[in-house]
């Protein structure tokens, strides 16, 4: 099928979904919980839209390369500058994204196995309660264009939409990480995509939201646009214009960068070696790729503004911009990955621009992932079905510059080990190409060149290694100006992050039995709470003896 049929099927598909949404009064999602608390607070009494943004595997460093998204929603909005990811790992991320909880909540704790991934997450019904349910049956439009979950649609049917959605684009198969040569289940229909300039991922995920735009403002309805795209996800394919972009660039050499002295660290980042001058160069390759792939992003961001703009829509329209986990590039000599408590993986941008939002202000409190879905249903009148573990932002919208008196102390870090499922093939091209982490080069002390060749976009990639992490299981705690992190070896990480952003110096052996002892208190609580009892034990205030 060439892209101009492509085209033409997704414009008949689109008009269809938007005809027939607007038919729809179904009420059997949400019916339950909280979560329209200051509900059109800022919109005068008419409901907004939401365009939400997510990238992958993007650092919030990242946002250097991304000018217009930093000018177009960061300047025109808010920045939080403490927003944090619970899992970082893509399926348990984006399964708290949609539902507003904790992962030991959501039971999708992995990618795959058989405690994660879209298998687990559909077998557990995580899918008949989300965002998309709860504004979906609160009257929006809605739609999702690019990355699902991890899997997805591995036990089901290629054609399988999930439901809440009104509008549906997501890789069936092939390689979709790669941008090029895969398959998109476009609502039901199975839509090839090759090797062609007009086939690059992120673009044609962008296009489609702007049709998803341009249909919605033909209508009387909100819409809620959830635009996934892969980038910067390895391998970070650049779109064509952009294979020559940064000439040069390497990865940060910040302190933490091949640490010198981890004995006191964890024995996971004891056991590894000193970052060699051939890894070091993969990173910097990949530290280029990724910069290169941001840029498509960087551009549909700001069209799909424009868009918003020249169709009347942009006054009424929040823009959130995240990423799903955050990502280490040599930090603590671990070359490329996710999956750790450090600042690297945890720490993520969110932008939000819309109705009422200050220009170029900032907060500083406490924010993290699972507080997504409550705020786009506070935002949007909607009630999510089961009672979120997160809290609605629309508060620090309001007021960036002051939280409310009861808002979170911590907030919960946890991580654990891919349960294998005893098969081959959970989700197969679905699941993510394997990280520097999982490499079995890990001895790396050459001074050779490596390859500058770009992974292979046509051969979908095998199973993944990220089942195979040497990272313990933990839960931890972000603090104002702490992290805390307990193994389930019985180590134990404490950081100062005013005095050490580096994460250099670990502290948990030096600290007192009362700073220890209040931690681990507060993370205890934490461990298996749920809806109000989360926020409660997040609220209550929190002394750190000396």
């Amino acid at each position: 099928m060439g892209p101009g049929t492509r085209n033409r099927a997704w414009r008949v598909v689109l008009v269809a979904v938007v005809v027939l949404a607007g038919c729809s009064s179904s009420s059997k999602h949400g019916a339950s919980g909280s979560g329209a608390s200051g509900a059109n607070g800022l919109t005068g009494g008419k409901r907004p839209n939401i365009l939400f943004v997510l990238t992958d595997d993007m650092r919030l460093d990242d946002l250097q390369f991304m000018p217009q998204v930093r000018s177009l929603i960061g300047d025109q909005g808010v920045s939080f500058d403490d927003y944090f990811d619970n899992v970082t790992l893509c399926c348990p991320a984006r399964t708290s994204i949609l539902r507003g909880q904790y992962s030991h909540n959501t039971g999708v704790l992995t990618n795959g196995g058989t405690n994660g991934g879209f298998e687990t997450a559909h077998a557990g019904n995580v899918e008949q309660s989300t965002i998309a349910t709860a504004l979906h049956d609160a009257g929006y439009t809605t739609g999702l264009f690019g990355k699902y979950l991890n899997g997805y649609p591995n036990s089901v049917s290629p054609s399988y939409v999930p439901p809440g959605w009104d509008q549906w684009s997501s890789s069936s198969k092939g390689n979709a990480y790669g941008e090029y040569d895969y398959t998109l289940n476009q609502n039901g229909n199975q839509v090839d995509y090759g090797h062609g300039p007009d086939d690059y991922g992120t673009n044609v995920y962008v296009k489609q939201a702007e049709d998803f735009i341009n249909r919605a403002a033909a209508s009387s309805r909100p819409f809620f646009a959830y635009l996934a795209v892969y980038a910067p996800h390895q391998p970070a394919t650049p779109a064509p214009q952009d294979l020559n972009a940064f000439p040069g660039l390497t990865a940060p050499r910040d302190p933490a960068f091949n640490e010198t002295d981890v004995s006191d660290k964890p024995q996971y980042i004891q056991s590894q070696p000193l970052i060699g001058a051939k890894r070091q160069a993969q990173i910097d390759d990949l530290y280029r790729r990724r910069a290169q792939s941001l840029q498509a992003v960087d551009r549909g961001v700001a069209g799909l503004l424009a868009q918003l703009q020249s169709s009347h829509l942009l006054d009424n329209t929040y823009v959130v911009f995240t990423s799903d986990n955050g990502f280490h590039l040599g930090q603590h000599r671990l070359p490329a990955g996710k999956q750790t408590a450090y600042e690297t993986d945890i720490h993520l941008p969110l932008l939000v621009r819309g109705p009422g939002i200050a220009a170029g202000s900032h907060t500083s409190a406490l924010a993290g992932n699972v507080d997504l879905a409550p705020t786009f249903a506070a935002l949007g009148g909607a009630t999510l079905g089961d009672n979120p573990d997160g809290r609605s932002l629309v508060p620090l919208l309001n007021n960036p510059g002051s939280a409310p008196t009861d808002w979170r102390q911590v907030y919960l870090l946890e991580h654990w080990i891919e349960n294998d499922s005893g098969t081959t093939a959970s989700g197969g091209a679905q699941l993510e190409p394997d990280d520097l982490d999982q490499s079995d080069d890990v001895t790396d002390s050459s001074s050779a060149a490596p390859s500058s060749t770009v992974p292979s976009t046509t051969t979908p990639p095998r199973r993944s290694k990220a089942a195979g992490t040497n990272i313990p299981e933990y839960q931890g705690l972000r603090v104002a100006g702490f992290a805390y992190v307990e193994y389930a070896t019985g180590e134990r990480e404490l950081y100062d992050l005013t005095n050490d952003p580096n994460e250099l110096q670990n502290l948990a052996g030096t600290a007192s039995a009362g700073r220890l002892d209040a931690l681990h208190q507060r993370l205890d609580s934490l461990r298996k709470c749920a809806g109000d009892a989360c926020r409660s034990a997040e609220s209550a205030p929190l002394d750190l003896p000396n």
